[in-house]
């Protein structure tokens, strides 16, 4: 499913919606049951029980409860996560946050108010350092870069680095947000800036990897290939881990979401493959640092 955000006349699709909804139509068709028999129990519309399987409306706990009831299913772990991210989305739809003050657009409006309602990510990058982790001046430097002049958006440079820089505030939160990161070691040796925007950044990066919030991994060249070098990804939870998880993929050119539960949770194997091929934590600065003597 694309990043877009589809519209249906005062509804609007959302992401976690989306993936409340393909739960929902999940459990139903496992129990052989029509929309009819979904629009009777809420005593509502077919129309109704259509806009919840799509993640066009946001959706109240009662009607989830009925549902389950109705699909058999009994799990209180299976409910209490439908019922958490139906909460979350519901939170998302109607907040206003910081983003809405800074100059972001297209999916990245949708991907940043996520980033602000999640509590923890496993990001994998095997061609940039990851946003959360970024400088200033490596920000600036990606957005002046031949490559990025063909993607980036209409925000204005500096309007861009405070919007990211305003996201890096999650990692030192109460409660922050839990980052763990792989970095592909050709992110770590081919920088936009040169000299002084990589020594800058791997300093950076030394620092960061001491917070409690973040686990800083690094994938060497000598560790072989794997399909994660197609492009990048970040896995984004909201409760506990894999209860709820959505991934948002990017390549050159495409992006889009992961929704499903099987197909998420496929990425979630690929990242934890990679991250067990990775330098353990505590060999990353020293990594970073040895890095740092060869500039």
């Amino acid at each position: 499913m694309t990043a877009s955000q589809p519209t249906l006349g005062n509804s609007t699709s959302s992401v976690l919606g989306r993936r409340l909804g393909g739960q929902l139509l999940k459990l139903r068709t496992e129990a052989g049951l029509t929309q009819t028999d979904a629009a009777k129990v809420l005593s509502s519309s077919i129309t109704k029980v259509t806009k919840m399987e799509r993640g066009w409306v946001p959706m109240r706990d009662p009607d989830i409860r009925a549902l389950c009831e109705l699909y058999g299913v009994r799990d209180h772990a299976t409910v209490g996560g439908l019922l958490e991210l139906a909460k979350v989305d519901r939170e998302r739809r109607k907040a206003k946050g910081w983003w809405d003050d800074h100059a972001i657009h297209g999916v990245m409006q949708e991907y940043v108010s996520l980033e602000s309602a999640a509590t923890a990510i496993k990001a994998w990058q095997p061609a940039f350092i990851p946003g959360l982790l970024q400088t200033p001046d490596y920000i600036r430097a990606l957005r002046q870069s031949p490559t990025a002049q063909v993607t980036k958006g209409p925000e204005p440079d500096e309007a861009f680095v405070a919007a990211r820089l305003a996201r890096q505030r999650r990692l030192s939160d109460d409660p922050p947000l839990a980052l763990r990161a792989v970095i592909y070691e050709a992110a770590l040796r081919n920088f936009p800036g040169g000299t002084d925007t990589a020594r800058g950044q791997l300093e950076a990066l030394t620092k960061l990897a001491g917070l409690p919030s973040v686990s800083l991994r690094i994938f060497p060249f000598n560790a072989g290939t794997h399909p994660g070098l197609n492009g990048s990804f970040n896995i984004i939870s909201f409760a506990a881990p894999g209860a709820m998880d959505v991934v948002y993929v990017e390549a050159p050119f495409v992006e889009r979401w992961v929704e499903g539960g099987e197909s998420a949770a496929a990425y979630d194997e690929l990242f934890e493959m990679i991250a067990e091929r990775s330098l353990e934590e505590r060999e990353a600065v020293p990594f970073l640092h040895k890095l740092l003597k060869e500039l």
